[in-house]
């Protein structure tokens, strides 16, 4: 086995490049994934720009598929050579967070100092699996088997975006026969309205501008799409719903023009699901939000990770009631792993998610 690996790092603002480091070493409970497929997220984009600090050489990356290669001498109930993902959020399944059932908050509010988001640690206070092979820390908490029949392609939205749109429907309590609208049909955004779908909305109203993107939100369950550049969406939300607003609005940007349009379209006692990653402070506009009367919920996800949470992703796809591959919408090797940030950053050529194989 070689020593060395190569990784895409964050050098500083404005430049990950592709570089050779050593191949992780595995402590007792961890165990090395050779990575076969990943991708890039808009998390990763965030840091590229420098708007989410990370530790200069860090690997950068957190949605891994691949095969273990070696395992801890403690890890149990696994085998070396089996296929396995693992979620971009990594819990240790003991921490004070994870026993109150936030697993995504693992290692927050410690003694050492409140550190929010501590379960993402790929790619954020770890080496993530942009690489070549990836350590897995506390694999048996978070390595789960992929069934056989699935490819690495209909597995490889279920680390992070299909998780965390998941995340956004689900926290947000959607009922069946509510209405719902998904502000912004990226990756995630698409993945929030086919989870808004399984939990049994009616009614699902998707808000985009770029082509592709809507004609792809009305394949996974948008009942309506509507183009923010052509009429107002809150308008446009408050006609489909007759005026009543809806029951569930999906923040899935990040900005605070949708933030606010999703605090307009609730109607009373609404929730406000933000799934987006923002950048700067956020204002909550008076009227919008009804003096703080108006019995609204605003509730944030950060994406649910752990071997438990994979299980269940893994088996809505192989019981086909989710088809996430036309997601995927450009595929490099590793080596261009530069060429692949430009063309995701920048948005170009109607991408949607990149497949990265080593």
């Amino acid at each position: 086995m070689p020593r060395t690996m190569k990784a895409a790092v964050f050098v500083e603002p404005g430049r990950i490049q592709l570089r050779e480091k050593p191949i992780p070493e595995v402590g007792p409970l961890d165990a090395l994934l050779r990575i076969t497929t990943t991708t890039i997220c808009g998390t990763d984009v965030h840091i590229l720009k420098g708007e989410y600090p990370v530790a200069k050489g860090l690997t950068i990356g957190h949605e891994p598929v691949g095969v273990i290669e070696r395992l801890g001498s403690a890890v149990q109930g696994y085998r070396e050579g089996q296929r396995v993902i693992a979620g971009a959020i990594t819990p240790s399944g003991h921490s004070n967070a994870c026993l109150c059932g936030f697993c995504s908050q693992d290692g927050a509010g410690t003694k050492h100092g409140w550190k929010p988001i501590g379960g993402w640690k790929f790619g954020n206070t770890i080496d993530g699996c942009q690489a070549e092979y990836v350590r897995v820390p506390d694999a048996m908490a978070n390595l789960a088997p992929v069934p056989d029949g699935l490819t690495d392609e209909q597995v490889l939205m279920c680390p992070d975006i299909m998780s965390t749109g998941f995340g956004g429907a689900e926290s947000g309590a959607i009922r069946i026969g509510d209405a719902v609208a998904v502000f912004a049909q990226g990756p995630i955004g698409l993945c929030a309205t086919v989870g808004a779908r399984l939990m049994g909305a009616t009614t699902i109203i998707a808000v985009e501008r770029v082509p592709e993107r809507m004609a792809v939100a009305k394949r996974l369950g948008a009942d309506h799409v509507v183009d923010f550049t052509q009429e107002d969406p809150v308008e446009a939300i408050r006609r489909i719903t007759d005026g009543r607003g809806v029951d569930v609005a999906i923040e899935a940007l990040g900005t605070q023009a949708t933030f606010e349009a999703c605090l307009r379209v609730l109607r009373p006692g609404g929730t406000l699901s933000s799934l987006g990653v923002y950048s700067g402070d956020l204002r909550i506009p008076l009227d919008a939000f009804a003096a703080g009367l108006g019995d609204h919920r605003i509730v944030t996800t950060l994406c649910p990770g752990g071997k438990e949470r994979m299980r269940r992703l893994m088996e809505v796809i192989a019981s086909g009631r989710a088809d996430l591959r036309p997601l995927v919408t450009h595929r490099f090797r590793l080596d261009q792993i530069e060429e692949a940030y430009d063309l995701f950053s920048h948005q170009r050529d109607g991408v949607l998610k990149v497949a990265i194989t080593p």
